[in-house]
């Protein structure tokens, strides 16, 4: 479908109101999908908010690590945020024009938000080791100002690469189709529909990978190093509590990473993959983990279980006073 073009640049370079998104063609249960990822969305707010206000709220949690913790909270928040609400007007409500502006802001927030979930994994790997290997250097190597510089560094470097990214998209010409075959406006199906040249917006492309990758590469090398530590422990009881620590955080690697990777490869090995089928994998690829992670923090991390079982049973003793309060005044 086309639309009327705005043109800037004294003609040389059109831009369309906006881009219509046209993903899943063919998949016949789409209203329940939309109200499914509606529920993943809830619960990834609720959950992401509950263990920041524990952290926030216990001064024993302001650690290096739970700092981390609470950077993969927020970014967990704003990755959802970026896609669930627009895919629900899209989807449910039959609207599926998305102004051109509001499209880069979209692509923006939603690719800042991976890049950043890659590199929370990563400095949650960095904790998990200092703390097992280099436990004596703990106090010199992860402190609370060491922590808050890393995970900085990480946010002005990916807010920093995907506003260049979205920037040079004003560069682009579309003056063919404004259908855009996804979930959201996405990357890479909204710069192929420009007509001039966007090998540049390839490259950044491939460097975005790049940003998943090294990541992932510096998180296996963290657990080789671990291990390493691990099994010159002479203690078994040592070894498993150092185990147990990792458990949480090698299962927000595994579902964060594995869809995607899966998804890529699948998609360069066989060329004819349905694209409703891609477009819905990498949708639950990208929804799902933000929903789990806390809940997996949750349930795995005692600190986070103390602190919460605590603040349920001190509402539910100032709740009991309040009502044989009121119970003794009315007598």
């Amino acid at each position: 479908m086309l639309v009327p073009k705005s043109v800037t640049n004294h003609s040389a370079i059109i831009h369309p109101p906006g881009f219509y998104i046209i993903g899943f063609k063919s998949f016949s249960y789409i209203s329940a999908y939309i109200f499914f990822l509606v529920f993943v969305y809830l619960v990834t707010v609720v959950f992401n908010g509950l263990l920041m206000y524990i952290i926030a709220m216990d001064n024993k949690l302001h650690t290096p690590k739970f700092l981390a913790v609470v950077n993969l909270a927020v970014i967990d928040a704003l990755l959802n945020t970026s896609t669930i609400p627009g895919m629900v007007k899209t989807f449910v409500l039959n609207d599926n024009f998305v102004p051109f502006n509001l499209c880069l802001v979209q692509m923006f927030i939603h690719y800042s938000c991976i890049c950043l979930e890659s590199y929370a994994l990563a400095i949650l790997a960095y904790d998990r080791v200092i703390a097992i290997s280099f436990p004596f250097r703990q106090n010199v190597l992860n402190t609370r100002p060491i922590m808050f510089t890393i995970i900085g560094l990480t946010w002005c470097y990916s807010v920093g690469l995907l506003a260049y990214s979205t920037i040079i998209m004003t560069r682009l010409s579309f003056c063919r189709s404004v259908t855009v075959f996804s979930y959201f406006c996405d990357y890479a199906p909204v710069f192929r529909l420009a007509c001039n040249d966007y090998s540049l917006h390839w490259a950044v492309a491939t460097v975005s990978l790049v940003n998943l990758i090294a990541p992932f590469i510096f998180i296996v090398f963290s657990y080789v190093t671990i291990i390493m530590t691990v099994f010159r422990m002479k203690s078994v009881t040592s070894r498993m509590k150092a185990l147990t620590t990792c458990i949480e955080h090698l299962i927000l690697v595994t579902i964060f990473y594995f869809p995607l990777f899966i998804i890529y490869f699948v998609g360069l090995l066989i060329k004819s993959v349905n694209p409703d089928q891609r477009v819905l994998s990498l949708s639950l690829a990208t929804c799902l983990p933000p929903c789990i992670n806390p809940i997996v923090y949750s349930l795995k991390t005692k600190e986070i279980r103390t602190r919460a079982s605590d603040n349920l049973i001190q509402k539910l003793t100032r709740n009991s006073s309040n009502i044989v309060r009121i119970g003794l005044f009315r007598t």
